[in-house]
């Protein structure tokens, strides 16, 4: 879906969180489609081979700082486990996927 400007929500989506301030070591990284149209604009926390994955959804450009401090919380944990009370609301209720490491821990 194409929004009013012509711009896709997503691109909107990065616009808005590449405008924020990251702590070092947080990259973002657009993606054309993740194929997941039923969730609205989705993003991924990936931190390596040893940290869980998360795919979260329904999000856009107005839920910026929700995915920043999401996204913040994530990237402070060593194994990408950030405790569910912890997790902004929104990611609470809006996980498409938990995807465990593809490396075991030592």
């Amino acid at each position: 879906e194409i929004g009013p400007d012509g711009i896709r929500p997503g691109a909107l989506l990065h616009r808005a969180l590449a405008e924020m301030d990251w702590p070092e070591g947080v990259v973002l990284r657009p993606v054309e489609c993740f194929s997941n149209c039923d969730h609205g604009c989705s993003v991924v926390l990936r931190g390596g081979p040893a940290r869980w994955t998360y795919v979260y959804g329904q999000l856009d450009a107005a839920k910026a700082d929700i995915v920043h401090d999401g996204a913040t919380r994530y990237h402070a944990t060593v194994d990408g486990l950030v405790p569910w009370r912890e997790r902004p609301e929104h990611f609470r209720k809006n996980c498409i996927a938990r995807i465990p490491p593809s490396e075991s821990p030592e």
